[in-house]
Order: C-alpha cells, then structure tokens, then sequence
C-alpha cells in the first residue's frame, strides 16, 4: 500500500491565495504581486491540487471563496499575522518574560477596575504574553498557585511560603471587625457580644475554593448556623439587607458604617489578624515577577486598590517568608 504524502501550504502560494481571496480577482492580484494571470492561476491550481480541494469558484470576472477556501482564509490571515510578530515574541522570551502569566487574586482584595486597570498596564509592557487572572478563597489562593498554574498571588494567606517552590513578601494583615445591620437585634444588646448572643444568629461567610487543601471557615461558632455565598460582594449585600452576621475587615467595612447601612459591634473574644503576602514561583519568574514585585514594595499607584484594606505591617512582621 502506497502512503499519501501529506499537503504541503508553500508561504508563496499562501500568499498568492490571501491576494486572490482578498481581491476576488485573478488578474487583479497579478498586479499586486507584480505576477502574470497565468501564473496566478497556475498558483491557485497548484494549491488546490496540493490540499485535495477547490478553493474558489470561477467565472469569467470574479473569482468566489468556496467553504473550505473561506476556512483557508481565516487561517491564512492567522498565520500571516502570527509570523510578523513572532520575531517579536522570540525577543521578549530571551529577555527572560514570561510567555504565559497567571495572576491569583485573593476574593478580600479583588477589584474588578484594578484588575482592569493592571491588566492593561501589563500587556502594553509586555504585548506577547497571554495573561489571565483568577478570584480565588483564602486557601484556594494557594491552591491555584500551586495546582492550577498561576505564576504571581495577590493576596495570599500568612507570610511563610507553603512550598519550597514559592516565594513570599508581606504586604500587611486584614483587621476584621464584627458587623450587622442597624437594625439587627444584636444591636440592642449590651457590649461586649458573648458567644452565647452571637450563636443565635447565622454567620454568612465566604466559601474557600480550595480543592487540594483543607478548606478554612472564617468564622463559625460551635452550634451557630453558617450561610455560605461565593464572594465577599455578595456577603456585603446579605449583612446590608439584615441576614446574619459577621466579619469584614474593618476597612471596607467603615465605608458602609458612615453610610449607616452597617453598625460596628464588640465581641467577647474577636477574630484575630490576617497576614497577607504576594506569592510567587521561583523556578517560572521572569521579568514580569520582578515587576510587580517592585510594584508592591515601592506601593505603587497601580496596585494601591489591591491593598486598600490591608492594614501596615506590625513590627514583628518578617520582612520577607522563607
């Protein structure tokens, strides 16, 4: 049995087909590539006999795409744009960026315009690298870093690495303080709130999206029901239409208390300070690590809406994790 040599797309007659397709003329093209008709014709010929099929219908003064000469079309174009920037591409990864860039954002420090905002920031900087970002829950910060390929975390918890693999440097700690609405029966209570008044009530928290590490509850009191929503946006909402109770941190939550659609209560015993680092994997960083690592110790405009609520280190803070 004889095997078929697979087509081969020649870059000349490739090119001699985008013209054609584009003029929908033979003769037309001829003139654009400085080419006689019969050698147009002779081109296409050759290339439909190459790919096994006819790419465009002709009449006597206009040529048509067939459909598999409109697919050839569309990939043509891809493959014409592709090589004009490719140089560039290769340049940029030999200077040590990354090709592909992933940013995980902790669900208490993401903004949908900072992300917007850098995002933009980044591609300009960096035009050949494909980026994405993800929202993840406190532990699921961690696990999308080191399971579903993110490069760079914004807001990871705790100021130690949990990974050889990882690097960390602390940005502050999420102080949280007890909220309710106004009109919320709590409020009438004497401070401060024992556990035994708060149990009473359902604690609305945010889900961890974990998958590879024990999830964590925010706050939950033995015997006290829990609510649970996917983001902090949608927790706010619950507090400020009188469901349950809970913890923000407290500076996200002064906004909504002198709007007074929230009201800061004193519990018996609070929730205790959150660390929150940036993350990153050692053996993937390149350029744009090092970027936005310098973006943050230099607390840079661009990133200051990832750590609006981000209380200052203490003093006893490492200045970077191990």
């Amino acid at each position: 049995m004889v095997s078929q040599r697979p087509p081969r797309l020649d870059p000349e007659a490739l090119k001699t087909f985008l013209v054609v397709a584009e003029t929908r003329h033979f003769s037309a093209a001829a003139d654009i590539l400085h080419k006689t008709t019969a050698a147009i014709s002779y081109r296409i010929r050759a290339l439909e006999e190459s790919v096994g099929t006819k790419l465009f219908e002709r009449t006597t003064r206009t040529v048509t795409l067939t459909p598999a000469g409109q697919l050839l079309l569309e990939r043509a174009r891809q493959i014409f744009d592709w090589l004009q920037t490719l140089p560039d591409e290769l340049q940029q990864m030999n200077a040590g960026v990354e090709q592909n860039f992933t940013i995980v954002i902790n669900n208490i420090l993401y903004s949908s315009e900072g992300v917007a905002t850098l995002l933009n920031y980044l591609y300009q900087r960096f035009p050949h690298t494909k980026f994405a970002v993800y929202r993840s829950v406190y532990m699921g910060v961690w696990d999308t870093l080191i399971n579903r390929g993110a490069q760079f975390a914004i807001g990871s918890p705790g100021w130690h690495a949990v990974h050889e693999d990882l690097d960390t440097l602390p940005i502050g700690q999420i102080n949280w303080r007890l909220i309710m609405h106004p009109n919320h029966p709590l409020v009438h209570e004497p401070e401060p709130l024992s556990d035994g008044a708060l149990r009473r009530y359902p604690a609305v928290n945010v889900e961890d999206t974990s998958e590879s590490f024990r999830k964590r509850t925010a706050w939950n009191l033995a015997g006290q029901k829990e609510i649970r929503v996917p983001n902090q946006t949608t927790k706010i909402a619950c507090h400020c239409r009188g469901l349950g109770i809970g913890f923000l941190p407290e500076k996200i939550a002064e906004q909504y208390v002198r709007e007074g659609t929230l009201v800061f209560r004193e519990p018996q015993y609070g929730r205790n300070p959150s660390p929150m680092s940036i993350s990153w994997r050692k053996t993937t960083a390149g350029n744009i690590t090092s970027h936005l690592c310098a973006l943050f110790k230099a607390r840079d405009p661009l990133i200051r809406v990832f750590i609006a609520s981000v209380n200052p280190l203490p003093t006893d803070a490492p200045s970077r994790g191990d």
